[in-house]
């Protein structure tokens, strides 16, 4: 999986209370947006992205292009162990980056050695699809990997051999919904691309295409 880093220093913020998180929740999810909206990169893929593919891999049918299937955001929580309101808190920051309520992430063992009960809340995560999706991956690559100080690409090879990416990001400070006065902790996530495409080729050609800076 590949793993990027930013700059900036971990640090407690002024803090938030369960209720506002959980009013912040509800504030992402309510978000709509015109019926008649096209999100630029979907007319990016549609003008810029398709027939370059076409060209490249010579596809007959328009129907085998690939393209950008999901997106799914994971944030583990690893001081829920002692204070599982940290999970409403990050639940809450997922929402922000993702204008998506997000899906409590339970732990279905219990680990004595680390402190871990049986369907412990440990973390948060959301799957984005169509509008959301296109949003978000337009916000990551053109503003939140460019805000990372020393980025020098993402790993061309962090692909599991079916069409599907996977990157890590330390702190979710680079995303602008975050706020760092508020925030209480710096959490990481896991951001996994999953693409129609069948080899990893023209999975990487595909968001090459939508401009992920891929190290040379």
């Amino acid at each position: 999986m590949a793993e990027v880093q930013t700059g900036k220093a971990a640090g407690k913020g002024k803090g938030r209370s369960s209720a506002g998180a959980t009013a912040e929740l509800a504030s992402a999810e309510s978000l709509t947006v015109p019926r008649d909206y096209v999100p630029r990169l979907r007319k990016h893929y549609e003008e810029v992205v398709r027939p370059a593919l076409i060209k490249e891999f010579g596809y007959k049918n328009a129907l085998e292009v690939p393209h950008v299937e999901k997106i799914v955001l994971n944030m583990g929580v690893g001081e829920a162990v002692n204070d599982t309101k940290k999970v409403t808190t990050a639940a809450a920051d997922l929402a922000l980056i993702a204008g998506q309520r997000p899906v409590i992430t339970r732990a279905r063992l219990a680990i004595s050695s680390f402190k871990v009960r049986e369907n412990m809340p440990i973390g948060a995560k959301v799957t984005l699809r169509k509008i959301r999706m296109y949003e978000f991956m337009d916000r990551l690559v053109t503003i939140a990997l460019p805000r990372i100080r020393d980025f020098r690409g993402l790993n061309p090879k962090s692909f599991d051999g079916s069409g599907n990416f996977a990157m890590g990001i330390k702190e979710h400070l680079v995303f602008p919904e975050i706020d760092y006065d508020k925030v209480e902790s710096v959490l990481g996530m896991d951001i996994i691309v999953c693409t129609t495409a069948k080899t990893d080729d023209e999975a990487r050609a595909l968001l090459r295409a939508f401009n992920f800076p891929f190290r040379q």
